[in-house]
């Protein structure tokens, strides 16, 4: 339960930005910000390279993923590969339920505000949490659990990514982008729903390589 509490917090901090790309992650420093044990902080650290949000160094212990082009660009590859064949079988296998949770996903994600005041420059949990959450349910009607399962793992190793990309990219308009992807999947277009999941994951990955050589 504390590694899983400790793991959480860890994880929360990241996405929000509080600490930057590269940094160390010291076991000392998060037990003490935590009042647990060194055991339970590292049992959370390797938790979370496994998941994707940090990175284990040798000999020099634990850090937030450093800014890599070719580090994302793999992820995102990896997601333009799998996510739309997935999708495609959502389609073909989907029922009326898988198309009601579809609606009602992408409902919840356009009414979600993408900012709040008190979060900073950073998208918003809850509008994070919708967004995850409409991509999943977009791919639930696959009914593969262990393709679902991949996509939760790249999932968490993309956000990051994701998150850095979309906030080098403003002029995005992902209103329009997450629609067409509802639209096109419950019509029921395969050939469409599986291009605009690529395109939209492609855009992400392009945000991310601009946004860094804007800054070199």
């Amino acid at each position: 339960m504390l590694t899983e509490q400790v793991y959480t917090d860890l994880r929360d901090a990241i996405m929000r930005g509080e600490f930057v790309p590269g940094q160390a992650l010291k076991p000392q420093e998060l037990a003490t910000r935590h009042g647990v044990s060194l055991v339970v902080v590292r049992e959370a650290l390797v938790r979370a390279v496994g998941e994707g949000i940090a990175d284990r160094l040798p000999n020099r212990g634990f850090a937030v993923p450093a800014f890599s082009d070719q580090r994302w660009q793999e992820i995102a590859e990896a997601r333009r590969t799998v996510e739309p064949v997935v999708l495609r079988m959502a389609i073909e296998r989907g029922d009326l339920e898988w198309e009601a949770r579809v609606r009602a996903a992408h409902h919840r994600l356009s009414r979600t505000p993408m900012h709040v005041p008190e979060e900073g420059e950073y998208f918003s949990e809850a509008w994070s949490v919708a967004h995850r959450d409409f991509h999943r349910a977009l791919l639930e009607g696959c009914g593969n659990a262990v393709l679902l399962d991949s996509f939760d793992r790249m999932w968490v190793a993309s956000e990051l990514a994701r998150r850095w990309s979309l906030n080098r990219n403003p002029a995005r308009d992902l209103v329009a982008e997450h629609r067409g992807l509802e639209e096109a999947a419950l019509a029921r277009d395969a050939d469409a729903a599986s291009q605009a999941l690529a395109e939209h994951l492609t855009l992400t990955a392009a945000g991310l390589t601009d946004g860094c050589h804007a800054e070199s």
